[in-house]
């Protein structure tokens, strides 16, 4: 006989034997639902789930059922536990992040994500003397605490988006759970969270041929309206240090050239927004880009560009960090002396449409793990920050994050960026693209709602979060050395990482190791020196303990010397030349500057001096890649440590 099997999914016809028992149908179900076993279907008679089928072990006619009968079927939360690992995936505060199985995945959420579901999130109030009538230890509806998705409450607080948690909760409040939520849902309540897909579903039941060749209500997106998103994932964004974003802006004061970056840091809790979440960036990885003075030029896509920040990851890893966000400068200096131009405000443009583009992108690549989502994720807490002037003329920093109907559009493949900065265009549609109806909304001059088509373009601002940032009162960054390496990939600026700067480094510790302790706390130094491969991943946790661990920095620092891999770095860089250290010669100075202020020509001069007629042995060589002139002894660039030929 066949019974038929409603899910969140769609249907599906399961054929069985007259004498084949409830668990044989559940093991026949779970490959088509996607189950991670048969015991994480919930089976029911009705929609509301109030008679489930728990008898496994009876046979299927023996439960009433017969030849076309119809159940209801939904994953149940005992696919997600709350299971809290143990050993490696515990954070550093010694709080294990909350995890469970969904969909065959063990998803693994943040370790502030596991606190702030154990707390309840109320809003305490003090009693109000006003309207408040009874005593210390009574309680009344104007001092009760409040829920923390609170409109009141929020728009009083000047709070303009609800945090993650807060939204959660709201959406939980409907089921009538609150308070503590680290446990599993109740078996009849379905998982709340779900991203928007404006994807065609290819994989239709209706009958119909697959998209392109066919297409039908049930698998079309429906039309997309676009509205203010209530809550955002992240609250704030924090930079340990004032020094984090004043090295960035070094570049840019060198070259007034923009400059783009990678923000390190790790999330935590935010006290200033009920249940809040805050980015704090411990440090900025400037990857190779091509820098103009009106932009810059990443490319994203390849492989040389995702191999250089993996091995970032892997030392931001050993850290106890991660990547938290993206940041750019937007500068343009003005007549007047340490002003800059004011160029994005209500009136032009807060992110252009090319940026969000950009945005969307990257929250795409990094998603936010959600043992409450459907799809195991649930939007991204990846922030971008822009460095850009303010009203007063003042360098300033602007933190965003599109809306998780950006991600959706930006995976779909809906939009394209266009040449005016503040309206983001919609793709017409194709044979192999779906575009369904885009419509946003907005209040017109007669203070009434209107909707219009958002084709062929709208404002990015229906895309953007906008997000609070600021520095700590009291600064304790993690990398906190007062002889800061230099900088990746400012080889022009006579910041090349070389071995010799390594030596020069190192040399400044006298083998003490307190002193190690703070040469080492230096991000970009760490991801140079893990890029030589001479120190192996054990050293490099090694390394990552020594900055995250203060209390036992020297303990690890002793363990870090005694190593084999250290003591070969050491010897390697005895056999270093002395000539490496001289990066602060008249010629090499002169070199850097000829390239800043003469740009590309430098590059072609380097070509033509290099493509000339064959050197002599003893006549000293120009480097084609930055023009320093070296002597005929030496392989590589003195200057970029690049190789002669």
């Amino acid at each position: 006989m066949i019974i038929r099997v409603r899910s969140p999914d769609g249907m599906r016809r399961v054929e069985v034997g007259l004498k084949d028992t409830l668990a044989q149908l559940l093991e026949k179900l779970a490959p088509a639902m996607g189950a991670p076993s048969p015991d994480a279907i919930v089976l029911t008679r009705d929609v509301g789930g109030q008679h489930i089928l728990a008898e496994f072990e009876q046979s299927l006619t023996s439960l009433g059922l017969k030849h076309g009968d119809m159940l209801f079927a939904t994953v149940a939360p005992s696919a997600r536990p709350s299971v809290e690992p143990t050993g490696a995936n515990a954070d550093a505060n010694g709080t294990k992040p909350a995890a469970g199985h969904l969909n065959g995945a063990f998803v693994v959420q943040e370790s502030v994500d596991s606190q702030l579901e154990k707390d309840d999130g109320l809003i305490r109030r003090k009693r109000d003397t006003n309207f408040c009538k009874h005593g210390a230890n009574a309680m009344c509806e104007y001092c009760m605490p409040t829920e923390p998705f609170d409109a009141g409450y929020l728009a009083q607080a000047g709070i303009k988006h609800m945090s993650f948690h807060a939204y959660l909760r709201k959406i939980l409040s409907q089921s009538k759970i609150r308070g503590d939520i680290s446990g599993a849902l109740p078996a009849n309540i379905p998982l709340p969270l779900e991203d928007p897909d404006y994807r065609v579903k290819l994989d239709c039941l209706s009958g119909h041929a697959p998209w392109p060749e066919g297409i039908c209500t049930r698998c079309q997106p429906s039309a997309i309206t676009l509205q203010r998103q209530i809550f955002r994932m992240v609250d704030n964004v924090e930079f340990a240090s004032s020094a984090i974003i004043d090295r960035l802006l070094s570049f840019w004061r060198s070259t007034r050239c923009q400059r783009f970056g990678f923000l390190y840091g790790r999330y935590d809790r935010s006290p200033d927004v009920p249940l809040g979440i805050k980015a704090i960036v411990e440090a900025i990885y400037e990857p190779k880009q091509g820098w103009e003075e009106d932009g810059i030029k990443i490319d994203v896509d390849s492989e040389e560009f995702a191999a250089e920040v993996a091995r970032a990851d892997v030392v931001a890893e050993a850290c106890g960090l991660k990547v938290v966000g993206m940041i750019f400068t937007d500068l343009e200096s003005t007549n007047a002396a340490g002003k800059v131009v004011y160029r994005r405000h209500a009136n032009s443009f807060f992110l252009t449409s090319l940026e969000c583009r950009l945005a969307a992108y990257m929250e795409l690549k990094y998603p936010n793990a959600c043992r409450w989502a459907r799809g195991g994720h649930f939007g991204s807490k990846f922030v971008t920050c822009c460095v850009s002037g303010n009203e007063d003329g003042d360098i300033d920093v602007t933190a965003w994050q599109l809306s998780n109907s950006a991600m959706a559009m930006q995976a779909a493949n809906l939009t394209v960026p266009s040449s005016v900065p503040s309206k983001m265009c919609v793709l017409e549609p194709t044979k192999t693209r779906y575009v369904p109806d885009v419509f946003y909304k907005f209040t017109n001059e007669y203070n009434l709602p209107v909707t219009a088509n958002a084709k062929p373009a709208f404002p990015v601002e229906y895309l953007l979060v906008n997000l609070t940032h600021g520095f700590p009162k009291e600064p304790n960054p993690m990398f906190f050395s007062d002889n800061p390496f230099c900088i990746e990939n400012r080889d022009h600026l006579q910041q090349a990482q070389t071995l010799g700067l390594l030596k020069r480094h190192l040399n400044s510790v006298q083998g003490a190791p307190a002193m190690l302790v703070a040469a080492l706390a230096d991000f970009h130094f760490l991801v140079y020196l893990a890029s030589l491969g001479i120190l192996g991943p054990d050293d490099i946790k090694l390394v990552g303990c020594i900055v995250s661990d203060p209390a036992r920095s020297v303990q690890f620092a002793e363990e870090l010397v005694q190593s084999g891999s250290w003591q070969t770095l050491l010897l390697m860089l005895q056999e270093a030349s002395d000539s490496d250290l001289n990066h602060q010669g008249g010629a090499a100075t002169s070199a850097a500057t000829s390239q800043v202020a003469g740009g590309g020509q430098s590059d072609s001069n380097s070509r033509a001096s290099s493509g000339g007629a064959p050197a002599v042995a003893a006549a000293p060589w120009a480097c084609r890649h930055c023009t320093f002139e070296n002597s005929a002894s030496r392989d590589s660039c003195e200057m970029c440590a690049l190789p002669k030929d």
